[in-house]
């Protein structure tokens, strides 16, 4: 049996027990009608600089990002670093194309990227494929902070059999269902600042302490495998691990604010200047992410896997114990409650954003397009409420009765298949060249050759792509939008002399900023 860790609970829950409250108060912060979808499913877009910063970064920096780079180092070694360049590259990004997406979305009022893509290309079965493809690649993303959470749990000694050794994630999960549906995207908007500023004590005190305690850094890399310190050389005739890094990390920056709910915090922001002032301001997590992956590093020196102790609390969680372990190696019990509490309180950010993001794609693009076509304001917003506690236990029930390694693939499959509605959002705010069903036809081809490449490469994210002799592993979901534009492309071509394609119900001039007023 083991031990539980009665001071690290006890901070864990009283920590806990703040941010529920902080949850359910925040229907009366900045109070709007939440009968309305755009005041629950966005906080009624008046979230300025500091909060989206809080916001946006509390959605892409979650629970499972805090065990799971610093779990690849452990086990992978340096291949885990791809997170940073791949933020790096994602700002820019963010910078250039979603201001342009918030200016025309709030002057339609659009809720979704897929309500941007009906309006831009006029065709709803082009806008429903976006729907689906994000709903899709949302879901296992949200069971994959359960994983965060019950690592967390089960390192605090909070463990057993059957079902009620899921009864605290249970719990927890029925707490983040019931504030998200009274408060809708205004308690994580709320939460994510509490999460952040524990998130940073922890990882600044887990670089400084961790090092000290181990004999300083020369010790730790010292400590670490000679192959796991860089990426092995490329042999003949192909470029290895280097081509899978690099394809890794640009098609990850590419697919990153195509997410739903990165879209839906983006268009929560109170200005397309509050988006661009984001855009330069959130790098400051890519700092944070490059410690986090010396963290499974610090693992490895402190050698975490060969303690006795947390041989039975984690060894279901495979490399998933790495800091957990370290944590409690290391720190006093009080301070492990404070970084379990940042990692849980992690899980619940980003999963309360996910499931309304989730509702409103339902709501505005496969409810109200093709069931109810005209639904009063209330009904609108009750429907995304109510999707959103189905998703939110959807997501559970798949933890509790499915392996975490299922949800592991679905969401490895989810990057790969997101990044295809790339032509249609990121390219669409600039060009309306692209036929519509060409659009849909690429979208399709480029989800069935992502897919065929990950079944093909073992359920893995890179598949080793061989051209006239040399290999190239790389990303799949980085070869498969390639495909997907060069198929719109030529087709578009083609369809083009046929006629002029769906009604664009936008203008140029919508996409840009307003001119100051003095």
């Amino acid at each position: 049996m083991q031990h539980v860790n009665w001071t690290a609970l006890i901070i864990f829950v009283a920590l806990f027990g703040c941010i529920t409250w902080l949850g359910f108060a925040a229907a009366h912060w900045r109070k709007g009608d939440l009968n309305q979808l755009h005041e629950w499913g966005l906080g009624g877009r008046r979230f300025g600089t500091v909060i989206t910063w809080f916001l946006i970064g509390g959605d892409l920096y979650t629970a499972y990002t805090f065990i799971a780079v610093p779990a690849l180092a452990f086990g992978a070694g340096a291949v885990a670093f791809f997170a940073v360049p791949y933020t790096i590259v994602a700002y820019p990004i963010l910078f250039i194309f979603f201001p342009r997406l918030w200016y025309v979305c709030h002057r339609h009022s659009y809720i979704t990227a897929a309500d941007f893509v009906r309006g831009r290309f006029g065709n709803r079965w082009l806008a429903l494929a976006m729907a689906v493809t994000g709903i899709i690649a949302t879901l296992p993303y949200i069971a994959l902070q359960l994983v965060g959470l019950q690592v967390v749990i089960g390192g605090m000694g909070v463990s057993g059999t059957g079902y009620s050794g899921d009864l605290p994630l249970v719990i927890a999960f029925i707490v983040l269902a019931a504030f998200t549906y009274s408060s809708g995207l205004r308690a994580p908007a709320s939460i994510a600042i509490v999460k952040d500023i524990l998130i940073y004590i922890t990882a600044f005190a887990v670089i400084v302490v961790v090092p000290i305690e181990l004999g300083g850094f020369g010790k730790i890399f010292a400590a670490v495998p000679a192959s796991k310190l860089l990426l092995a050389s490329p042999g003949a005739n192909t470029t290895g691990a280097y081509g899978a890094y690099a394809t890794l990390a640009l098609g990850s920056a590419l697919a990153l604010f195509l997410y739903p709910h990165s879209i839906t915090g983006i268009l929560s922001a109170s200005s397309g200047r509050a988006v661009r002032r984001n855009a330069a301001l959130l790098p400051a997590y890519s700092f944070m992410l490059g410690l986090l992956a010396l963290i499974g590093f610090f693992a490895i020196a402190a050698g975490v896997s060969a303690l006795p102790e947390y041989a039975v609390g984690f060894k279901q969680f495979g490399n998933n114990f790495a800091v957990p372990a370290l944590l409690l190696h290391v720190f006093p019990s009080w301070f492990v409650g404070i970084a379990f509490a940042a990692i849980g309180i992690g899980a619940l950010v980003p999963a309360a954003i996910m499931s309304i993001a989730a509702a409103n794609l339902y709501t505005r693009n496969i409810h109200r397009e093709f069931i109810n076509t005209h639904p009063t304001d209330r009904q609108e917003a009750q429907m995304a409420k109510w999707v959103s506690l189905i998703v939110k236990f959807g997501a559970l029930a798949f933890i509790v009765f499915v392996p975490s390694k299922f949800a592991i693939y679905l969401q490895l499959l989810g990057g790969i298949w997101i990044i295809q509605t790339l032509p249609a959002v990121m390219l669409g705010v600039y060009t309306r060249w692209f036929n519509d069903w060409a659009l849909l036809i690429g979208w399709a081809a480029g989800i069935v050759t992502g897919t065929a490449m990950f079944i093909a490469a073992n359920l893995a994210p890179t598949f080793p792509l061989a051209v006239g002799g040399y290999t190239f592993p790389g990303y799949a979901a980085f070869y498969a939008v390639i495909v997907n534009l060069v198929l719109t492309v030529v087709l578009t071509l083609l369809f083009k002399p046929l006629g002029a394609g769906s009604a664009d119900e936008t203008v140029a001039t919508e996409y840009e900023a307003p001119p100051r007023t003095a």
